[in-house]
């Protein structure tokens, strides 16, 4: 029996039928053309999405990444993510204090509209009754 030997893709093949599968041509036809597994074709349409073209490597071991450390930012910039953050920060706290007025007037709306006023002694109470 013979073997079958994997046949392996380069990054710009698969990148092009990742292009055409976004683009809407029908997978089941592009798999035919192509000679390639739908399910790879998905494989690969899901590898694009989540990291780019960088995902789509071929076959072996991946290459050793380098880490650079970003070069620090000037101080300025510091200061001025520093009171962007403050600025979301207090317009978070004005939303939230606004939205607890809304709510407290709302409630003093309610509360107002079941007293009824009083007409002198004798009169029925200012608010309902709690027996039924």
């Amino acid at each position: 029996m013979p073997k079958t030997v994997a046949r392996v893709f380069s990054r710009e093949f698969k990148l092009a039928a990742v292009c055409r599968m976004l683009a809407g041509e029908n997978v089941s036809a592009l798999s035919r053309e192509l000679t390639v597994a739908r399910k790879d074709l998905y494989v690969w349409r899901d590898r694009f999405r989540e990291g780019g073209p960088e995902a789509l490597r071929s076959r072996g071991r991946p290459c050793k990444e380098v880490v650079v450390e970003p070069a620090k930012p000037p101080p300025e910039a510091d200061a001025l993510t520093a009171a962007q953050r403050r600025i979301a920060d207090l317009e978070r706290k004005v939303g939230q204090q606004q939205l607890e007025l809304d709510f407290f007037r709302q409630a003093l709306r309610q509360v107002g509209a079941e007293r009824r006023p009083s007409d002198g002694p004798g009169a029925t109470a200012s608010s309902r009754s709690s027996r039924r």
